[in-house]
């Protein structure tokens, strides 16, 4: 009895050692894992840092990655490092900088040196002090405030005209609009000169409406679009303000202060086209791809940049905008309404929608703004919609068709240089090309090169004309002409039919053309004086698609 609780025992031992063996061996064999992955966790972790040194932002960017169950098992907490923006943080000088981008028409860059410099400029301790920015009546972002006795000024833009067919000579032009027409209120220019503690101030000298009363909206409290002349007193004449405020009296400390904007080009020399496009309003119609394939064709037409300016549009347009604004072909200008006009996305496009001729006054801002920013760039200026091209019909771009075609013609029939040159329009409705079917050999994703059924009448002369204007000649611009001119009035050649046109691409005429309209829809022809472009513009057009990512990729299968 006593041997076999013995051998018992002897069992029991070798039991409890092999278990113990076991366990150990299971210890070891998980310590083991548990290093091994949480150095490949590590060398993750590590890589994802590198990658964070370089461009935080980016990785913020990045959706997370799965969370697994076991993740605390596997990774060791204390060295974990979350991923966050370790840019340093910007200075004073880096921030004037980002802001003097984002507001052109506020000279901080001027106002923080003189500030550190500790310079107090007036026309005397208590007569026409430099107002500070923080003191400025700033309305809807990008408008500054003067509330005179009879009337409000909202202000845009100060400008340098040195032009010499300008007959009052050196000046600074304001834009702006006022709620009042025909404007009786005195005011005076404050001007502000580099290295120079008091201003020159001096009466203003113009008034000048940038619109027609018979056009509508002709009345008192309505904000109607304006420019302003100062002329610079004969003491300045050969200097460029620094900067310029509106007030009603001499000595009056401004609530405003607009950067005097005075742009010319790299050596002196001009290039050859600008196009201006108005405020976009596309906050909820993604016209992303029929806008690359219109900048890539006036691209390839001449244009040497086109200045959109953005009220409110769709995420798919703002990444075009931003790639072609990196590429250097654009140019964006971010645009608010001026006054309790309402800026409130949804509510603007209502508004702009019902109150037309509203929406054509506040139109005119940026096209002169844009007029005067490249007064001295450009030799031509277009205004342009993104459904519109000039399109000339035997030359291949603007610069062949303007030396070889249209100015030798104009100077024959006169010879002294026009303020503008006139394409008429002709419709390329989509409904034309629609009953036609697709066109097999063109990507359907390109809408001109389909669309090239058009009405075979033109609409009349000089109605829904856009012209190449010439910038030394005009001095306020509309949609379709110019409103006045320097020199001999606001001359405006017709460009022949044969030589060049504005093709419209459009849904439908013009609601004031739906009389005429049936009739372009039943009378059409085909027109593809376009498809001499197609190999390029789809190239290029397709080229910034896939660049951009609109494009899906193609699946594992295929």
């Amino acid at each position: 009895m006593a041997a076999i609780r013995w051998r018992q025992h002897l069992a029991s031992r070798s039991l409890r050692r092999v278990s113990s063996l076991l366990a150990a061996w299971m210890a070891v064999a998980l310590l083991l894992f548990t290093l091994v992955s949480r150095d490949v966790n590590l060398q993750g972790l590590v890589l994802t840092q590198k990658g964070a040194a370089v461009n935080g932002r980016l990785l913020l960017q990045q959706p997370p990655p799965p969370v697994t169950a076991d993740a605390s098992t596997t990774e060791n907490l204390l060295e974990l490092e979350p991923l966050v923006d370790r840019s340093p943080v910007k200075n004073e000088n880096a921030i004037v900088e980002e802001v003097q981008r984002s507001l052109p028409s506020l000279p901080l860059e001027y106002w923080s040196k003189t500030a550190k410099n500790k310079v107090g400029l007036s026309k005397n301790g208590s007569c026409a002090k430099y107002p500070s920015p923080y003191e400025l009546e700033f309305n809807n972002i990008y408008w500054q405030t003067l509330r005179t006795s009879n009337g409000t000024f909202q202000l845009y833009g100060a400008y340098y005209d040195v032009r010499h067919l300008s007959r009052i000579g050196p000046a600074v032009r304001i834009l702006g609009m006022l709620d009042r027409i025909e404007p009786k209120v005195k005011t005076f220019c404050q001007f502000w000169f580099e290295d120079q503690k008091e201003p020159a101030i001096i009466e203003v000298m113009e008034y000048k409406y940038i619109w027609y009363k018979k056009w509508g909206n002709y009345k008192q409290g309505i904000l109607q679009p304006y420019l302003i002349a100062c002329k610079l007193p004969p003491t300045h004449k050969s200097r460029v303000p620094i900067s310029v405020s509106l007030v009603e009296r001499p000595c009056d400390t401004a609530s405003n202060n607009l950067r005097v904007l005075y742009n010319t080009p790299p050596g002196g020399q001009k290039k050859g086209f600008a196009v201006c496009v108005k405020g976009l309003d596309f906050l909820h119609e993604d016209l992303s791809v029929r806008m690359v394939e219109w900048i890539e064709l006036l691209h390839l037409l001449g244009a040497d940049k086109i200045f959109m300016y953005k009220l409110q549009v769709h995420p798919n347009i703002s990444k075009v905008l931003d790639y072609y604004q990196q590429v250097g072909k654009v140019e964006v200008t971010p645009l608010t309404l001026p006054g309790t006009l309402p800026n409130i996305a949804g509510f603007q496009h209502m508004y702009l929608t019902k109150k037309v001729n509203h929406k054509r006054q506040n139109e005119l801002i940026p096209y002169n703004d844009c007029l005067y920013k490249n007064l001295y760039m450009y030799e031509h200026i277009a205004l342009l919609d993104v459904d519109e091209v000039i399109m000339p019909i035997k030359s291949m771009n603007w610069q062949q068709l303007m030396s070889e075609e249209v100015l030798p013609k104009a100077l024959l029939l006169r010879n002294e240089t026009r303020a503008s040159y006139n394409f008429r329009n002709v419709y390329f409705l989509d409904e034309l090309s629609h009953a036609h079917g697709w066109f097999a050999h063109m990507p359907r994703y390109m809408h001109m090169l389909q669309h090239v059924y058009r009405s075979k009448n033109f609409t009349k002369p000089g109605q829904y004309v856009k012209c190449f204007h010439n910038p030394e000649r005009v001095l306020t611009l509309h949609n379709h002409f110019p409103l006045a001119c320097l020199g001999s009035g606001c001359t405006s050649y017709p460009v022949n039919t044969s030589d060049a046109q504005l093709q419209h691409y459009r849904a439908d005429c013009v609601k004031t053309l739906k009389k005429s309209c049936t009739e372009f829809r039943q009378n059409s022809t085909l027109d593809t004086t376009i498809w001499k472009y197609t190999d390029k513009l789809v190239a290029a057009t397709t080229d910034t698609l896939r660049r951009l990512g609109f494009f899906r990729a193609p699946s594992a299968a295929s």
